[in-house]
C-alpha cells in the first residue's frame, strides 16, 4: 500500500501581519508548524519567500522543496525551546573549528590552507577570539577566553538566526566560517570552497568519487538555503 502523502488543498498562499510578526495564510487559513505553533516569522521578506514555497506546491505536498519552511518551524518547535543548549552546540564548534587543523603536507596544500584560511583567522582574533592552529589531527586546547567570546557572540542570535547559524557551522564545519558568513564577511559559495580544500586537494590527486559528488552537492545547496534564511531574518 502506497503511503499518504498530503496534497495541496487551497488556492492562495498570502502573508498577514500577525502581533509583532507575520503570517502564512492559505486561503486565509493560518499556517501553523508540525507541533501545531503558530507560524509567525519577524521579517515580512521570510514570510512572504515562505508563501512563495506553498504556491510552488503542485498536487502533492514535497517538503524537501520548502527549505525557507523547513528552518521556520525548526526555529519555533526546536531552537526557541532550547535556545541556550543550541548556542552551546553550535559554539562548541569553535573548539575543533576546521580552519585551526592543518595538514602537515605536502607543502602545496599546507601554502593553500595558509592561504585561504589564515585571513578569517586574523579576522576572528581582531574581533576578541584568537584561536590556536596546529597540525595533525591531535586536538589542541583553545584559549578559554576566545570561546567565552564566540559563545557569546553565538548567544546573541534570535531563534531564526540560530537555525541558519547551526545548519552554517554544522555544514561546514567550522564556527568561523559560519560567524563570517553571518557577518557579511565572504559569501556562502567561497565558505563552501574554503571548508572543501581538503577534499578538492583529494579530487585533484586522485579523481572524484561521483556519490561524494553527489553528496556533497546536497550540502552546498543546504548551505546557501541557511545562508538565503539567515538574510531574510535580517
Amino acid at each position: 500500500m502506497a503511503e499518504w502523502a498530503p496534497k495541496r488543498f487551497w488556492t492562495c498562499a498570502t502573508v498577514e501581519p500577525a502581533g509583532d510578526g507575520f503570517a502564512v495564510h492559505l486561503d486565509g487559513r493560518p499556517v501553523r508548524t508540525p507541533a501545531k505553533t503558530p507560524l509567525i516569522l519577524p521579517k515580512p521578506a521570510l514570510a512572504q519567500a515562505i508563501a512563495v514555497e506553498w504556491d510552488a506546491q503542485q498536487g502533492l505536498i514535497r517538503p524537501e522543496t520548502m527549505p525557507m519552511t523547513r528552518m521556520a518551524n525548526s526555529a519555533l518547535d526546536k531552537v526557541a525551546p532550547l535556545h541556550g543548549a543550541v548556542v552551546v552546540e553550535v559554539a562548541g564548534f569553535g573548539g575543533s573549528d576546521l580552519l585551526c587543523y592543518r595538514a602537515e603536507a605536502p607543502a602545496p596544500l599546507v601554502a593553500r590552507q595558509v592561504r585561504a584560511w589564515d585571513p578569517l583567522l586574523d579576522w576572528i582574533a581582531v574581533e576578541g577570539a584568537p584561536l590556536v592552529v596546529t597540525a595533525g589531527l591531535m586536538p589542541v586546547v583553545q584559549p578559554e577566553g576566545s570561546l567565552a567570546r564566540l559563545r557569546d557572540r553565538v548567544a546573541g542570535h534570535d531563534p531564526f538566526r540560530l537555525t541558519a547559524l547551526h545548519d552554517l557551522v554544522a555544514i561546514t564545519g567550522s564556527l568561523v566560517l559560519g560567524l563570517a558568513i553571518a557577518a557579511g564577511r565572504i559569501a556562502p559559495e567561497e565558505a563552501w570552497d574554503l571548508s572543501r580544500i581538503d577534499e578538492d586537494w583529494q579530487a585533484e590527486e586522485w579523481g572524484a568519487d561521483e556519490e561524494a559528488a553527489e553528496a556533497a552537492a546536497l550540502r552546498r545547496a543546504a548551505l546557501l538555503d541557511a545562508s538565503r534564511f539567515f538574510g531574510l531574518c535580517g
